[in-house]
């Protein structure tokens, strides 16, 4: 067995004993004042549809993440411009699609553009996988437009439900829900990392992954239409529209979602650039002949994001401190990775580097998703989430173009370490400034 997979089997263990741990949902039953029955085994969880449709659709994206780069360059034979134009083609699209998605999501419904999502994404892995200039580009279109539904439509139906169907009063926790979804990713992320490998070495391509991606989006497609309930934002008839726009930017413009704004561009601006970047950086140190094992290295990053998931739910259960705190130490800490990862360094260091800082992300999607929770109104919900990410695709592209090719990785880290920075700057300064959570 060698060093990566011990690694990985090693942060696995980890994760077990965490989980192991874990609040449940039973014991929060037993402390509802008005439950009169107690909590059995057979009660079925109230969000169980959620984890399932939301462990198929991340499984679908991070199956297709150990070798969208490698199928690019090696299968494809495309030219490193190439590839990043690809890249930024399709954060170009998520930016431009962001703020209509969002738009159409709360007049049209959450549950029907859900289900548009995985129709989109699936066309994107159809043409990914056709070694054809033209199509490739429609792929990278497509599945930007698809990156937009899934990291805000999502969220907006989970929480609007979450609050309709008053799950608090069933033994749920909106911040538990959070953190059990980052769970739910990391665990996809894990499986979906070592399913493709499993699937390239079995088959002798790197399309494998991105014909299993569909097929499990189709399958998630048939848990929505049976059993969400669709919900949407606030009525836009005409004699409220000017009062709901004004609602959008008086949301817009408060000093804490500001904040936010500009903490979630820097540090998931950083989190794609890495994933653009882990590839060649891991390469450019390794010391072992052959090739490296990408669905090992990939899934051990995951187990890290995974475990930190599984500490955030622990932590967070007493709310020892405030969420808006919790975000300033993972930007300090993730500014700290990406120093490190700026100058030299060797191959076992840079990948316990990349596990710290994926270690961040799995803290900062439960903590970010709180703080927007509780920070933005059911109304308009998916369309500000939306609105959210268009800074944020913006600056992946921008960054890859400046970058020009995946050689300049040490210059993008530690601007990455600069931007980080910054970013814990200004929500200290909005959490003082203003009472958030």
């Amino acid at each position: 067995m060698g060093y990566y997979e011990t690694s990985f089997y090693g942060l696995l263990t980890l994760c077990a004993g965490l989980l192991a741990s874990q609040p449940t949902r039973r014991n929060e039953l037993k402390k509802v004042a008005d439950s009169r029955r107690p909590a059995t085994r057979e009660d079925r969880h109230p969000e169980i549809y959620w984890y399932q449709v939301y462990a198929l659709v991340m499984g679908a994206d991070w199956i297709q993440g150990p070798y969208l780069y490698s199928l690019y360059r090696d299968e494809h034979a495309l030219s490193e411009r190439t590839v990043s134009s690809l890249f930024a083609t399709g954060f170009l699209s998520g930016a431009v699609s962001a703020y209509f998605v969002g738009a159409l999501a709360d007049k049209h419904g959450r549950k029907s553009v859900c289900m548009i999502f995985c129709l989109l994404y699936a066309t994107s892995c159809f043409c990914t996988v056709v070694s054809f200039l033209p199509l490739l580009y429609l792929g990278r279109v497509l599945g930007g437009v698809s990156t937009s539904i899934l990291f805000s439509v999502f969220d907006s139906w989970m929480v609007t439900n979450f609050r309709a169907l008053r799950l608090v009063e069933h033994g749920c926790d909106l911040s538990r829900t959070y953190a059990t979804t980052s769970i739910v990713n990391s665990l996809s992320a894990i499986v979906g990392g070592i399913v493709s490998q499993l699937l390239v070495r079995i088959t002798g391509t790197k399309k494998a992954p991105f014909m299993l991606s569909a097929g499990l989006l189709w399958w998630a497609l048939q848990l929505i239409w049976g059993h969400w309930l669709e919900n949407f934002g606030g009525k836009a008839s005409e004699a409220s529209k000017t009062s709901e726009k004004r609602s959008l930017w008086s949301t817009l413009k408060q000093p804490s979602i500001l904040a936010l704004v500009f903490a979630s561009t820097m540090f998931e601006g950083s989190m794609y650039l890495f994933v653009f970047f882990w590839t060649p950086t891991i390469k450019s140190v390794q010391k072992s002949s052959g090739e490296l094992p990408y669905g090992y290295i990939f899934s051990s990053f995951m187990a890290s994001s995974m475990a930190a998931a599984l500490v955030f739910n622990i932590v967070m259960q007493k709310r020892p401190f405030k969420y808006s705190r919790l975000l300033v130490g993972i930007l300090l800490a993730a500014n700290f990775c990406f120093a490190k990862l700026a100058g030299p360094k060797t191959e076992d260091a840079t990948f316990w580097l990349f596990c710290l800082f994926e270690a961040c992300v799995g803290m900062y999607w439960p903590c970010i998703g709180y703080l927007k929770g509780h920070l933005v109104e059911d109304e308009s919900r998916a369309k500000v989430y939306s609105i959210l990410r268009i800074p944020l695709n913006v600056f992946v592209v921008l960054s890859l173009f400046i970058a020009g090719d995946s050689k300049h990785f040490a210059k993008v880290f530690s601007a990455c370490s600069m931007l980080l920075t910054a970013s814990f700057g200004v929500v200290w300064a909005a959490s003082l400034k203003e009472n958030m959570p």
